[in-house]
C-alpha cells in the first residue's frame, strides 16, 4: 500500500463515506472552492491505478467505489507514523501527545482504560 496525497485522501474520505459514486457525486460532497470536474476525475483514476478504487462502467460513465477500506488505510498510516517518527513505539507516540497536549494524570488514565477495553474486544 502507498501513502495518499492530501487530495487523494480527501477523495477517498468521500468515497468511504458515500460507498460508491460518480465523479459528480464526489464533487457534490467537496467543500468550496470546488476543484474542476477534470481534476477530480484525474485523481480518481490515479487512485484506481494505485489500487484504492475500482469502477463499474455504464457506457462512458464510471461509478467508483473503494477497494481499500478506511480501517485498512488507517492501520497502514498509523504504522507509518509510528515507524517514521516514534521508532515503532506506541508508548513514545502516547508520551508525545501527553507532553504536547499537557494532559493531566486523569486524562492519561482515561486513555489507558480505553485502550485496555479495546484490547479486550
Amino acid at each position: 500500500m502507498r501513502e495518499l496525497t492530501r487530495a487523494e485522501e480527501q477523495i477517498m474520505q468521500i468515497l468511504w463515506d458515500i460507498e460508491k459514486g460518480f465523479v459528480k457525486d464526489i464533487l457534490e460532497k467537496m467543500s468550496e472552492p470546488k476543484p474542476a470536474y477534470n481534476t477530480v476525475s484525474t485523481i480518481v483514476r490515479i487512485l484506481e491505478r494505485k489500487g484504492f478504487v475500482s469502477h463499474k462502467a455504464y457506457g462512458k460513465s464510471h461509478e467508483y467505489f473503494p477497494i481499500v477500506s478506511k480501517d485498512e488505510y488507517r492501520s497502514f498510516s498509523i504504522k507509518n507514523l509510528l515507524s517514521g517518527y516514534f521508532s515503532g513505539s506506541f508508548t513514545k507516540l502516547a508520551s508525545f501527545f501527553a507532553k504536547d497536549k499537557n494532559l493531566d494524570i486523569k486524562e492519561v488514565e482515561k486513555i489507558l482504560n480505553e485502550v485496555k477495553e479495546d484490547v479486550k474486544k
